[in-house]
């Protein structure tokens, strides 16, 4: 069964997102993945100090087949740098993943799909 590793911002640490809203999205793109044979994992991260170590973490627990980096770390402008980072851990800590993008929470499981 393929792996996959979602990485994307905790919607409970961003300021004004509704959290509870967003989470109800990522969780349901999340068992989304069951219905395509794809065994999958969501690692929330919050835009601190903390990011580092819970992404490299999450890259290290297993071999993935594709890492899908979410909009909200990907698309804002002033955390191109966080982005720039988020990448290249990825590179680093899953030199065998496919990297993917979604274009919203709820659109993981094609952007998975394209690198399986």
């Amino acid at each position: 069964m393929p792996s996959v590793l979602i990485l994307g911002f905790d919607p409970h640490k961003v300021p004004g997102m509704d959290g509870d809203a967003m989470r109800a999205v990522l969780d349901e793109e999340l068992a989304r993945f069951g219905d395509h044979a794809i065994d999958a994992s969501m690692t929330l991260i919050a835009p601190d100090e903390s990011a580092e170590s819970t992404v490299v973490a999450a890259l290290s627990a297993r071999d993935w087949d594709v890492v899908v980096i979410g909009g909200g770390i990907r698309k804002p402008e002033p955390l191109v740098t966080f982005f720039e980072q988020v990448v290249n851990l990825v590179r680093r800590h899953a030199p065998g993943a496919s990297i993917a993008f979604n274009t919203s929470g709820g659109d993981s499981v094609e952007a998975a799909r394209r690198w399986l």
